[in-house]
């Protein structure tokens, strides 16, 4: 096995399922075809990506638990000693999703804790973040290991919370035991760290990158291809977890080799683009997300 600080990719995003519980009003819906990844597309997938990543994360869009194999899939990564990073809203969490989230193959569980009041702002959130921290409870003495976010990237600048960021903190503070700092600048620190391996992430909304969108700008600097990239539930491969659409199709992995689609001419163009900060890519001049790449600049 090739040890993972040898890995070409942090983290490959696997789109298991392009469809969600929820629509959010800061996730744009996906316009291609509703699909889930078939099981025999994810273990040529899994065989493949291996020996090139640290950890797969089950998400680019949609929500992974709503996929009927995600057991199976679990499986699969454990026999290949895959590590999962998970990203859910966390609706669908019941006891068997809670013991299968607590198999030795999770390396980090996210819960987008926003969707909930974004989704349902006059619900009472208690037995939704219950079964959370029910789950939490659990992992936390029978996978100590465990990485767990609770995310809350609904800020609308960089240091401001809402009151409904506000009161789900207060659940939090009051179920753990611990203080919480509401006061956060994400330019400067977005973790905040709760007991053990818990944490509480901020961040702020972001547009979605679209073609639809007016051009922002040819100069910038991207992790795409270089730390991550996306393989979409129908076998594209795209540069970047933010090609929702595959605007920037690179290949499929139904039709070549993974590691061709990633050494073919357009893949390499893109990466020396981005090290040399030029953005070649259409999808890539009109993303607000390369923004937060560019160093802070100091006030005096």
């Amino acid at each position: 096995m090739i040890p993972a600080a040898s890995k070409r990719f942090t983290k490959v995003n696997i789109e298991i399922s392009n469809i969600c519980n929820l629509q959010c009003s800061f996730c744009p819906e996906v316009v291609r075809t509703k699909k889930l990844m078939s099981l025999d597309l994810f273990q040529n997938i899994i065989k493949q990506v291996a020996p090139l990543t640290e950890q797969v994360c089950f998400h680019l869009m949609g929500d992974p638990l709503v996929h009927p194999k995600l057991e199976e899939m679990v499986h699969i990564c454990e026999e290949h000693e895959v590590k999962i990073f998970f990203v859910t809203n966390g609706l669908l969490m019941r006891d068997k999703q809670s013991e299968l989230l607590l198999n030795p193959a999770f390396r980090q569980v996210n819960f987008s804790l926003h969707s909930f009041p974004d989704n349902f702002p006059d619900k009472d959130p208690t037995d939704y973040l219950n079964r959370i921290f029910s789950y939490t409870d659990k992992a936390m003495k029978q996978r100590p290991d465990l990485y767990i976010n609770f995310r809350l990237w609904n800020l609308q600048d960089v240091s401001n919370t809402s009151q409904r960021n506000l009161d789900m903190l207060k659940r939090i503070e009051d179920h753990f035991q611990v203080q919480i700092n509401a006061q956060v600048n994400v330019r400067n620190k977005k973790s905040v760290h709760l007991k053990n391996r818990l944490y509480l992430h901020f961040d702020t909304e972001f547009v979605w990158p679209s073609m639809d969108l007016p051009v922002l700008g040819t100069s910038g600097r991207c992790h795409g291809l270089s730390s991550h990239f996306g393989i979409l539930a129908d076998g594209r491969v795209v540069p970047c977890c933010l090609d929702k659409e595959a605007a920037i199709t690179l290949g499929s992995v139904e039709e070549q080799p993974l590691i061709e689609i990633l050494d073919s001419p357009r893949a390499k163009a893109i990466l020396n683009g981005f090290k040399n900060k030029k953005l070649l890519e259409g999808l890539c001049q009109r993303c607000q997300y390369i923004e937060r790449f560019q160093p802070v600049q100091a006030t005096l």
